[in-house]
């Protein structure tokens, strides 16, 4: 089996040299950055199939290379976690938006950084298992994971699949976040719940297309959490 691949990009040496050694034990290859510049490169020469991100970096943040990858068809869907020193909500919450799968706040447990990695990588290939699921004209394909309105392809971050997997399969439930960090992001995996609401938050807007506008499926149950309903529509 081939090792993944791992792109460390962080201006610290000691940092990338920890990490390396770490994930290089957990028999992943690595492959590593100090700048964004030599970052992209690397990303559009070797695809690795994960970037590990700090948000402070010389000749640009991490914040301005996650925009450049999330805007290119060809890098939208690479899995990408955030490492940073930036505790403050609004951070956190930043770097998600802009389209960061997970983030983890220096200083961290090797270990813990290692298990993120693989609990997002299994989320980014998923289980190719499974029949279409469709509530109209929104149909969800299991087998090339490929989400359809009106017969049109929707952008789709691995995790947002995996949520509105989920939910299809589970509708006209109430779920709270930290069931749903359990069923879609697994229950061993360190992720804080208001991490569900920046995902469910990007899902609404990857299903307002020109097709039809289902984002009102994803509702919110006050007190509780989030519910997938299909009732109502034709």
């Amino acid at each position: 089996m081939t090792a993944r691949t791992v792109l460390i990009v962080d201006d610290e040496f000691a940092i990338r040299d920890m990490l390396r050694m770490a994930l290089e034990m957990a028999e992943f290859r690595c492959l590593e950055a100090e700048d964004i510049q030599k970052a992209y490169t690397l990303i559009v020469d070797e695809r690795p199939d994960i970037v590990l991100l700090d948000w402070m970096l010389p000749g640009g943040s991490g914040l301005e290379l996650l925009r450049r990858l999330k805007r290119d068809e060809m890098t939208r869907d690479l899995p990408v976690i955030m490492l940073t020193a930036k505790t403050a909500e609004d951070n956190v919450i930043q770097g998600l938006d802009v389209g960061a799968d997970d983030y983890i706040t220096k200083p961290f447990a090797p270990r813990e950084l290692v298990a993120r990695i693989k609990a997002l990588l299994r989320r980014a290939t998923g289980a190719s298992e499974g029949d279409k699921i469709q509530v109209a004209e929104l149909v969800l394909d299991g087998e090339s994971r490929r989400i359809f309105i009106a017969d049109q392809p929707l952008d789709m971050g691995p995790t947002e699949f995996n949520l509105l997997k989920f939910f299809m399969s589970h509708p006209e439930r109430a779920y709270t976040r930290g069931q749903l960090l359990d069923r879609v992001w697994g229950a061993n995996v360190y992720v804080e719940e208001r991490t569900v609401d920046v995902h469910i938050r990007r899902l609404r807007k990857a299903l307002q297309a020109p097709g039809g506008d289902y984002s009102n499926l994803i509702q919110t149950v006050r007190g509780t959490g989030y519910r997938f309903s299909s009732r109502g529509v034709v």
